[in-house]
C-alpha cells in the first residue's frame, strides 16, 4: 500500500515537468482525486479502530470565558425550552455513536415580602405567598435529553424543591425532595406520527407544556395559579402513552395530541405515578395551528376526560375543556387561557363548573442591548360553593406588574409587584425577586 501511493505522489510531478498535454493533464488530476479518497479512508479506518471510544457521549458545560459586552439578545423563552427538550443530534460529517446524551439545569433564588400576618390556603407553595419574608431557595432542575437511535430519544427531568417542614418531627424528612418530574421515552416515525409513553406535563394547556420547571424559561417570576406546580385546577401531570404530530394543512401547521393513561390521584394534586386509582383511565385531545403567514402566532384547545377518586370527597367526573392564544414573540408577548372543570358527582348530586383564566403581555425594549422586558399579568379563578371537589381551592381575581433584566443570555434578574382580591377576605400585596439561570 505504501510503495503504491509512493508511485501515485511521484508519478504525477513526473508527467507535469514534461508540459503535459491536455489528456495528460486530465490523467493526473484523476490520480489526485484518487489519492484524496485513499487517504479520506485510511483515516476512516483508524478511527473506528482507536480504543477507548466511549458509547456515551455526555454533553459537559465547557468553563466560561469572559464575553465581550454587550452580551448578545436572548433567546424566547419558548425557544429555550424546547431547544431544552430537543435531544442531541451527531454533527455533520461524522459517524454517530448512540445512546448520545445531552444535560443542561436550572435554578433560582427568590425573595418574598407580603402584607399577609398568617396562613394563606388556596394558593400554591410555588406562589410564594407566605406570611413570613425572606428569601427562597427555588428549584434545582436537571434535564436529560439523549438520542437512542435515529428514531428514538428519551427526555428525563428530575427536580430538586426545598422543604418548609426540613428537620422536624421524627423521622425528620431531608431539606429536599427530589421528584422525577418527566420521563418520556419517544418514537419518531416522521413529523406527522410520533409516539411516546411516559410522565409528562399534560398538555392541555398552552403554559404547560410550553414553560417547564426552571424559572428562567418563563418572562415572570411565577405560574398563573390555574396551572401551578402543586396546584389542583389542572392535571399538571400525566402518566400514560400520547400520539402527536404536525400536518401542512394548506400552511396552518395543524398540530395534534391524542392520550390515554392514568387519570388524578387520591390527591388530586399528583397523577397517577402509581397506577390509576379506579379502572377508568384518563383521555385527552388537543389541537393547535401555527400558521405559516404568522410566524409566531398560535391558537388551540384541547379537551381532557377522567373519573376522579379523591380522597376526601365524592367520586365524580371530570371534564376540562380549555383555549388558548398566543402570540409568542417578544415585541411583543401575548398569552391568554381559559380554561372550564366539570364536576358531576357519580352518586348523584349538584354538577358544578370552576372558571379560570390568564391574559399576559410583556414587551422587550430596545434599549441596553434589549436586556429589558416588563410584563402584566390580570389572572381570574372562581370556584363555587358547590364544587367540593375544589373546596380547598380559593376564588380571587390577581394582577401582576414586573420587569425582567437578561443578564446574559442564560441568566435573569426579575421584580414584580402582585395584587390578589378575594371575596369577603383582606386582599394581599407583596414583592418579589427573583434570580434565574441556566447551566
Amino acid at each position: 500500500m505504501r510503495r503504491f501511493l509512493a508511485t501515485l505522489v511521484i508519478l504525477p510531478l513526473t508527467l507535469c515537468a514534461q508540459e503535459p498535454d491536455a489528456g495528460t493533464r486530465e490523467l493526473i488530476q484523476k490520480l489526485l482525486n484518487r489519492i484524496d479518497g485513499l487517504e479520506k479512508r485510511i483515516a476512516e479506518l483508524e478511527a473506528e479502530r482507536a480504543p477507548g471510544k466511549t458509547a456515551v457521549a455526555v454533553a459537559v458545560p465547557q468553563p466560561a470565558t469572559p464575553a465581550p459586552p454587550p452580551a448578545a439578545p436572548p433567546k424566547g423563552p419558548v425557544e429555550a425550552a424546547h431547544a431544552h427538550d430537543m435531544p442531541p443530534q451527531p454533527t455533520e460529517g461524522t459517524v454517530p455513536v448512540y445512546p448520545l446524551l445531552k444535560i443542561a439545569g436550572f435554578t433560582d433564588l427568590n425573595f418574598a415580602a407580603t402584607d399577609q400576618h398568617g396562613p394563606v390556603p388556596g394558593f400554591g407553595q410555588q406562589t410564594l405567598l407566605s406570611p413570613h419574608s425572606g428569601f427562597q431557595e427555588g428549584q434545582f432542575i436537571l434535564h436529560f435529553s439523549s438520542a437512542l437511535s435515529q428514531r428514538v430519544s428519551f427526555f428525563g427531568e428530575v427536580s430538586f424543591t426545598a422543604r418548609p417542614d426540613a428537620g422536624m418531627g421524627s423521622p425528620a424528612p431531608a431539606g429536599f425532595n427530589t421528584e422525577v418530574e418527566r420521563a418520556i421515552i419517544r418514537f419518531d416515525q416522521s413529523d406527522y406520527l410520533k409516539l411516546s409513553f411516559g410522565r409528562y406535563h399534560t398538555p392541555i394547556n398552552y403554559w404547560n407544556t410550553a414553560f417547564h420547571h426552571g424559572q428562567w424559561l418563563q418572562t415572570t417570576i411565577s405560574r398563573p395559579e390555574m396551572t401551578q406546580f402543586g396546584g389542583s385546577f389542572i392535571p399538571v401531570h400525566f402518566v400514560g402513552t400520547l400520539v402527536e404530530g404536525a400536518i401542512p394543512a394548506g400552511g396552518l401547521n395543524l398540530n395534534y395530541n391524542l392520550g390515554v393513561g392514568n387519570g388524578r390521584g387520591a390527591v388530586i394534586s399528583r397523577g397517577g405515578d402509581f397506577g390509576d386509582v379506579n379502572n377508568h383511565r384518563a383521555s385527552l385531545v388537543n389541537l393547535f395551528v401555527r400558521p405559516d403567514r404568522l410566524y409566531g402566532f398560535q391558537v388551540g384547545g384541547s379537551l381532557y376526560r377522567d373519573e376522579i377518586n379523591p380522597i376526601s370527597g365524592l367520586p365524580a367526573r371530570e371534564w376540562i375543556e380549555s383555549a388558548h392564544i398566543v402570540w409568542n414573540k417578544e415585541t411583543p408577548e401575548f398569552i391568554a387561557e381559559f380554561a372550564n372543570v366539570h364536576h358531576s358527582p357519580i352518586g348523584g348530586g349538584t354538577a358544578s363548573n370552576s372558571q379560570a383564566y390568564y391574559i399576559q403581555t410583556a414587551y422587550r425594549l430596545p434599549v441596553a442591548q434589549r436586556g429589558f422586558k416588563p410584563y402584566y399579568r390580570f389572572e381570574y379563578t372562581h370556584i363555587p360553593h358547590s364544587d367540593s371537589i375544589f373546596r380547598a381551592l380559593t376564588s380571587f381575581n390577581a394582577s401582576t406588574a414586573g420587569l425582567r433584566y437578561d443578564l446574559t443570555s442564560f441568566a435573569a434578574l426579575k421584580f414584580e409587584y402582585r395584587r390578589y382580591n378575594r371575596p369577603a377576605l383582606p386582599a394581599i400585596n407583596g414583592a418579589f425577586s427573583q434570580v434565574s439561570f441556566t447551566f
